[in-house]
Parts: C-alpha cells; structure tokens; sequence
C-alpha cells in the first residue's frame, strides 16, 4: 500500500512538473507582451494543419494581421518557441549580416540511425559548414556545363512524350509529365541511373519520390515531437525517413558506387563527384553520399518540376507573355542553328523575368527557418529573439504583400525588370533563401528548368481548360507549396 503511495505522488509530481513545463512555455510572448495568437496544445499555433490549412496560410495570416506592431511577432511552431519576422531589414541581419548567430535551421537530423537525414540541408554548426565547402564546388558554373548536354538529352526525351500525348488528347496533364522528367534528370546526375519514368509513370524512382515526400514514418504526434524537440529526438534515436524510403535509396547509392569505383567509370554528373569526395582524405562516408543524393533528389524533382508546371499555367493564361517568351526562345535557338546552348541561358532575360514572377507568386519553400544560437536584440529593446527560438522568415507572405508587390495576384514579369527591382529591399524575393545558407543547387534547378521550358514552348501552345480550377488549389497535406490534382492545359502543336 505505501509503494502505491509513493507511486501515485511520483506520478502527480511529475505531471505537476510536466503541466507547469507546457503553460511556462505556451505563455511566453504573453508574458513578454509580443503580440500572437492564443496557442493550442499540442499544435501551438498550427491547428489545422496538413488538415485543413496549409503551413504558409497560417505563417500569412499571422503576418497579415501583426505586421505593423513591430520587428517580429510570437508564434508557437507545435511546442517550440518561434517568431515571424516581418521587419525586412531584420530578415537581412538573420540572413547575411548576423548569419553567425543564424547558422542552423533547427531540423531534426540523426546521421547514426537514420542517415538519410544527414544532409546538407539539415546538418547544423562545423558538421553543415566543413559538408558545404566541400560540396560548393560541385554546383559551380563549370560543372553545370559538364551536366548540361545530360540534361538537354532528357529535355529531347520530354519532347517525345509530349508528341505522343497530344497524339492521343489536346489535353495533357502537364504536371505529371514535368515530374516524370525532373525525376529522370535527377535521376541521371545524382545516381547516375536511367530512371525511365517518362516512357513508365510507374518507374521506381518515380513511386519513391512521392513517397518520400508523402508517406511520413509517423503520426502526426509524433511528427509534431520531432518538430519541436529535434535534439531531444535525435538523443532518444528516432528517425524520421520511412523504412522502405531508406531502404530503396541506401541500397541505390551503395550499389550505384560499387558498380562505378570496381569498373572505374567516370561521367559528367552529381554522383561522380560524391565519389571523388568520398575518396578524399577525410571523405565522405558510404552514409554521407547516400544522404546528399538523397536530398538532391527530393529537392531538385518537386521544386522544378511545380515550378515549370505554375510557369505553363500561368502563360495558358496570359497569351501574350506566352508569345513574348516563345519569341525570346527562338531567337536563341536560331542563334545557334537550332540548337540550345549553356550560355543562352544567361542571355534569356525575359525567362528569367517570367522564372521570377513565377516563384514570387508560387512560393515552392513557403518559409524559411533558422535558430537563435544566442539572445539576439532588436533596435526595439522590447523585442529580443531568445537564445533557442525559431525564426520564420515567412517568404511566401513577404512575395504577396500588396504594400512590396502591389496587386500581388496578378501574373506580371515586368515586375522584375532591371528598374522594377531597384525599387525594392534587396530582401523581397526569396525563393532560394539569401546568405551563407542559401539554395546551393540554385544553378543547376534553373538549368532544368530553362531546358524543359524552352523545348515546350517551342513546340508546343498552352491554353487554359476547363479541367483545371482557376486559382489552383493548394494541396494543404505538402509541406512545400503544391497543388491538389493535376494542371491540365489544352496543347497545341506548333
């Protein structure tokens, strides 16, 4: 009877412990006096997410309604401790200027049990600074050259698939199609592998990229866990990558290098260079190549591929911006007797305005997230950022402010002319993030995606159908900004 005692006063000592450990921690900002929405346990200020709301309508709400009451706002990510940075120049300080105190992004990596998790993206401190000067290299202008006959070989292939679909109907589902041919891409530069999910939608490599993205290893509890506690996760050795994920693309890579190191081939693409950093003093491990492939592949095939299909949706829409581009395409083409070269791509400067427009309106990365190493003071001496506490830079809400681009619905290029952009902060368009730690594959997505839309819409006219709602609905279950359904548009051969 007294062991049952001491028991039941364990148990309420350490419920008492854990209730006061949840309300100290649910009432900071109101303590503090930041303005922020009441949280809910256990989602803070994310009810209804994956659910019925998407992360970015969340982060954008809390921005529209807070905005002008200071440099930044509360906000509780799950159980974590956050902050929504509205202050522009205040993003800059976190991006560049401070980056020192900004370094890390706070997501849950755990290289010994789940190393697929051990990438770039994730990796914090040392660990992220040592594998990012290794690897900066491998993105550099000179390599993309290297890759790029490879990938101008898979945009030939996307050309073929289009003529055989719009032999069938005049209505092509684009979206699966560009995907298809990001993953073929990445397939071929990151594993070296012809993944031939363009003459097969069924294709292996095709079926686990979607998986990867939408089968999560746990629950939505547990998910939130690791969100908010990812070093008490990682000390406790959860992993995060579903087990078949894991298994597919570890045997991939192990096999991929064994092949290519015992028949000593060499080509031109992401892999080979892994190889050649693995084979370094102070190499990369069999774990770390698998990890950077990996993350290259999830990054490269979803962002390019939404990005190309929003593009093609919004010039179905827009007749004239579609022609002016189409114009600026074959001028480059004849230029060089048909063909397309690596340094058109530099000279094509309204796709790059329309590249631009497209990502400012379909923001793939809807926010970005660092931590605060140390307390970080604001010119507001009421505002100080805690040591430990995210920080949302909140993109998707700065690139649809109607006060930075005013009627921010409306699809127009022209908005990223030279001129146009001298008139705002450095720090409203930011697709692929900014300082030390932005996107360091920038080069190489723009590279597919000029490919693939240069060869489309040389070919081929796009017009708006029925079939696809106009505005596009928002797939609330992504964590990037995607669409629910596919974007079909009527195809006309040229």
């Amino acid at each position: 009877m007294e062991i049952s005692s001491v028991l039941i006063y364990i148990i309420i000592a350490l419920a008492s412990v854990l209730v006061y450990f949840l309300r100290q921690r649910m009432t900071y900002w109101a303590r503090r006096g930041i303005p922020h929405d009441t949280p809910h346990f256990p989602n803070g200020n994310l009810t209804g997410i994956k659910k019925t709301h998407h992360m970015r309508d969340l982060v954008k709400a809390n921005y529209e309604k807070y905005k002008h009451t200071g440099p930044f706002g509360g906000f509780y990510f799950f159980l974590k401790r956050s902050v929504i940075i509205y202050d522009l120049d205040l993003v800059k300080n976190i991006l560049i200027k401070d980056f020192n105190n900004f370094t890390d992004r706070a997501i849950f990596h755990n290289e010994r049990d789940d190393p697929l998790t051990g990438h770039l993206f994730a990796l914090d401190g040392q660990k992220w600074k040592h594998l990012r000067n290794k690897l900066s290299p491998t993105f550099s202008s000179g390599k993309m050259k290297n890759m790029f006959p490879t990938v101008l070989e898979v945009g030939e292939r996307l050309k073929d698939t289009f003529d055989n679909l719009v032999r069938q109907d005049s209505i092509v589902e684009v979206k699966d199609v560009l995907a298809r041919f990001t993953v073929d891409v990445i397939g071929t530069c990151a594993f070296g592998l012809e993944c031939n999910s363009l003459k097969d939608p069924r294709a292996e490599f095709r079926i686990m990229g979607g998986k990867a993205f939408n089968q999560p290893r746990h629950g939505k509890i547990i998910e939130g866990f690791i969100f908010s506690f990812p070093k008490l996760a990682k000390l406790l050795r959860f992993r995060q990558i579903d087990e078949e994920v894991h298994q597919f693309y570890m045997r991939v890579v192990r096999e991929t290098v064994e092949y290519r190191e015992k028949n000593s081939i060499k080509r031109n693409d992401f892999m080979n260079l892994l190889i050649e950093l693995k084979n370094t003093e102070q190499g990369l491990s069999i774990e770390e190549v698998a990890a950077q492939s990996f993350v290259f592949f999830l990054a490269g095939f979803e962002t390019s591929s939404s990005t190309m299909g929003f593009a093609l949706f919004e010039l179905a829409l827009n007749q004239d911006i579609q022609d002016k581009l189409r114009a600026e395409i074959n001028a480059h083409f004849d230029k060089n007797g048909g063909m397309f070269t690596y340094d058109s791509m530099a000279e094509m400067h309204y796709m790059e305005m329309v590249m631009k427009e497209t990502l400012r309106k379909y923001s793939i990365v809807t926010n970005l997230i660092r931590d605060t190493l140390n307390d970080y003071p604001t010119s507001n001496p009421k505002y100080v950022i805690p040591k430990g506490t995210m920080a949302i830079i909140p993109v998707d809400a700065i690139h649809r402010d109607p006060e930075i681009y005013p009627d921010p619905d409306k699809f127009d290029p022209e908005r990223f002319s030279p001129e146009e952009i001298q008139k705002r902060h450095p720090l409203t368009w930011l697709p692929f993030g900014d300082g030390p730690r932005n996107c360091i594959g920038l080069r190489f997505g723009k590279m597919q995606t000029y490919i693939g839309l240069s060869i489309l819409l040389r070919h081929y006219k796009f017009h708006y159908s029925e079939r696809t709602p106009n505005p596009l609905p928002v797939d609330v279950s992504n964590i990037l900004y995607s669409i629910k359904g596919g974007i079909s548009l009527r195809v006309e051969r040229i």
